[in-house]
């Protein structure tokens, strides 16, 4: 079954990234046509780079061989169940359908636990552990009337 290849495939990354110490044990592949177009591997500690989780990083190689921001009628097998921040790049990059292996609570028992996160987003703003201060408002939505009132934007 081609599914099982592609799942095989980030798993497999997900093992290379542990054995070469890029990060986490996380791996994935994006698939277009029955062919894997990008490869993504944890790469956080090699990169000194909190997001470079490997989804965003199979995301960011899928996007840039496609020459767009979507990944329509593409499919992600990744090797766990994507935490908040790759959870929210896949909805933004718009693949066809998410396959994956571990769960995240099989993340939470070797101490990748992203509850915490899930639970942030759940409260108000001011009631969040890491403190946010709003500040220069009006001055921040010029931006945000210009981009209203642009007639050549690329909507996505």
């Amino acid at each position: 079954m081609e599914d099982n290849r592609f799942m095989s495939e980030a798993i497999r990354l997900s093992k290379e990234s542990v054995i070469k110490h890029n990060g986490g044990p996380f791996g994935c592949v994006i698939v277009k046509n029955g062919e894997i177009i990008a490869k993504g591997l944890n790469q956080v500690t090699q990169q000194n780079d909190p997001t470079a989780h490997a989804e965003i990083v199979a995301i960011r190689e899928a996007c840039k061989k496609l020459n767009s921001f979507q990944l329509n009628d593409c499919d992600i097998y990744t090797s766990c169940e994507p935490c908040p921040m790759c959870l929210s790049a896949i909805y933004w990059s718009r693949p066809k359908k998410v396959y994956y292996a571990n769960t995240h609570d099989d993340a939470a028992k070797i101490r990748f636990d992203d509850q915490f996160i899930y639970e942030e987003i759940k409260l108000n703003i001011h009631q969040r552990k890491l403190p946010f201060e709003q500040m220069m408002r009006s001055e921040a939505l010029e931006a945000f009337d210009l981009w209203e009132k642009k007639s050549d934007k690329t909507k996505y």
